[in-house]
């Protein structure tokens, strides 16, 4: 656990070899990974985070991206973490996103998988959804997610790191979305998984293992 001001955020660091932080969805902590890791620890440093207010990290009183990215920044200077590559998921890949904006140089490589940078960029059915959830839970998570991200196609463009973008067939972000991201980060490659929703094959799976490997080395 390392304390970047506040809050203080957990993290586990596990293997050997080029270091790769893992960062989970909305709701969610680092143990979505524990298979991946299972099968990438031979291959990297996996630094898997909890964000900000999940997990074993300290709650906090409200929820922006952006602070989340100041977390995952503080982290890599505190534990001087040099040149390493970064794979998200959901709102772990936003906030990986927003790193990559802030400090373009920052990572070797991104592998970014369901994410949106407008509230729009949800599918209606699932803001529906998210509309009725905050409704009757008040959970301020979900708050964040029908306020933000506002990323901008002119910021996508600064991000300089090697980028892999990912969805899935059916995920519940929209492909216009999905093809916005990987349009305006230069050089990015773009992957549409057949079949596949949000995170069907990623919780618990070890199905991006090769293809982390393949990008990243």
């Amino acid at each position: 656990m390392f304390t970047n001001k506040y809050p203080k955020i957990y993290f586990e660091k596990v293997g050997k070899g080029k270091p790769l932080i893992l960062l989970h969805g909305n709701k969610e902590d680092h143990h979505i990974f524990d298979e991946l890791v299972e099968v990438l620890k031979e291959d990297y440093t996996l630094y898997c985070v909890d964000a900000r207010g999940h997990g074993q990290s300290e709650k906090v009183q409200e929820y922006h991206y952006d602070d989340m990215a100041n977390d995952i920044i503080g982290l890599i200077d505190e534990e001087k973490i040099e040149n390493p590559a970064f794979y998200g998921f959901s709102d772990g890949a936003i906030v990986g996103i927003i790193c990559a904006v802030k400090k373009p140089d920052l990572f070797s490589k991104l592998v970014l998988s369901g994410a949106n940078v407008t509230v729009k960029g949800l599918k209606p059915s699932v803001l529906l959804g998210m509309k009725l959830s905050y409704f009757f839970t008040r959970d301020k998570r979900t708050a964040m997610m029908l306020k933000e991200p506002n990323i901008t196609a002119e910021q996508l463009q600064r991000i300089q790191s090697d980028t892999l973008v990912i969805a899935g067939e059916f995920d519940i972000i929209r492909q216009k979305e999905t093809e916005f991201i990987a349009d305006n980060i230069p050089d990015s490659v773009l992957r549409i998984i057949d079949g596949k929703s949000h995170g069907d094959y990623i919780v618990h799976k070890t199905y991006m293992a090769d293809i982390i490997r393949d990008f990243v080395q």
